[in-house]
């Protein structure tokens, strides 16, 4: 499998979409801007940040000082935040408007702001709640400020329901440990994306140190982390692997000078443990 760190993936849409992406979970403040500049320094090309990591505002004044890098080079992710409580579809949009003022500060004559892609972050508020939700998406999208949507932590009977279109991008926890077969089968079979959050599971040094990463790893002269990215590129998905220290940056993104091989893949999808895997929030049993 051919990849470099510049490959991207054609979504439903016809638009294309990095293969790998820079995360923001819990990143504040500084480490996130500064974490944002490393990022694009080393070659990625997609930021995903969300209303509820409270720094789209932060990734936005990061990526205006890139002067290097145009806003069209640049792949903007955010995702609203629903309640459980069902709310009107136009409430909904209003939200997420301040989304697009906070997180794309660019304002030409040529080019308004706009997100390239907002997902649902989790499927609350039940069926009448996620149908609203979308349709405020579907909105946006229609307006063109924008420019894909998709959804997160959906499960196949949430993705099932919801009115038109499909989205374009279901973004779940995937790594060895949480591998969420039935979600990606359906995903795949439908022409959804996959993002891949929590690729390096959440730094869990107990799982780090299982023998199996451990021996790839060295097979490999890789680190573990970059064993379980590559993992994720091989499987088809957008991994978003965060850190906001440069040299974690930097070696997250060299994962293109190996492949692991018909065995190391065999093994590692061994390694499922269904819904006990899940190191982290994982709402896809929403009713």
């Amino acid at each position: 499998m051919s990849l470099t760190i510049d490959s991207t993936v054609t979504l439903s849409s016809g638009r294309s979409i990095p293969r790998l992406g820079y995360g923001v979970y819990q990143a504040r403040s500084q480490e996130c801007e500064d974490g944002v500049k490393e990022a694009f320094k080393v070659g990625y090309r997609l930021v995903d940040s969300a209303q509820a990591y409270k720094n789209e505002h932060i990734v936005g004044r990061a990526i205006v000082q890139l002067q290097s890098i145009s806003r069209s080079d640049v792949f903007l992710t955010t995702k609203y935040m629903p309640s459980h409580t069902p709310h009107p579809s136009s409430e909904v949009y209003e939200i997420m408007l301040k989304s697009l003022k906070k997180i794309d500060k660019s304002n030409t004559e040529k080019e308004k702001p706009y997100i390239d892609l907002m997902l649902i972050h989790a499927p609350f508020g039940g069926e009448q709640g996620r149908n609203n939700n979308w349709r405020a998406l579907v909105r946006a999208q229609e307006e063109g400020w924008v420019r894909d949507i998709g959804v997160s932590n959906f499960n196949v009977h949430h993705l099932r329901s919801l009115p038109s279109p499909k989205p374009t991008v279901n973004q779940i926890e995937l790594h060895p440990f949480c591998q969420q077969r039935e979600i990606v089968k359906y995903c795949q079979e439908n022409n959804i994306t996959i993002q891949a959050y929590s690729p390096l599971i959440r730094a869990d040094k107990e799982r780090l140190a299982n023998p199996i990463l451990v021996d790839i790893a060295k097979k490999h002269s890789k680190e573990v982390t970059q064993v379980l990215i590559r993992w994720s590129l091989q499987k088809g998905y957008i991994p978003l692997p965060k850190s906001v220290t440069p040299s974690r940056i930097k070696s997250n993104s060299d994962v293109y000078d190996f492949q692991l091989d018909e065995d190391d893949m065999r093994v590692l999808d061994g390694l499922d443990e269904g819904s006990n895997g899940a190191c982290t929030w994982n709402p896809i049993d929403q009713p």
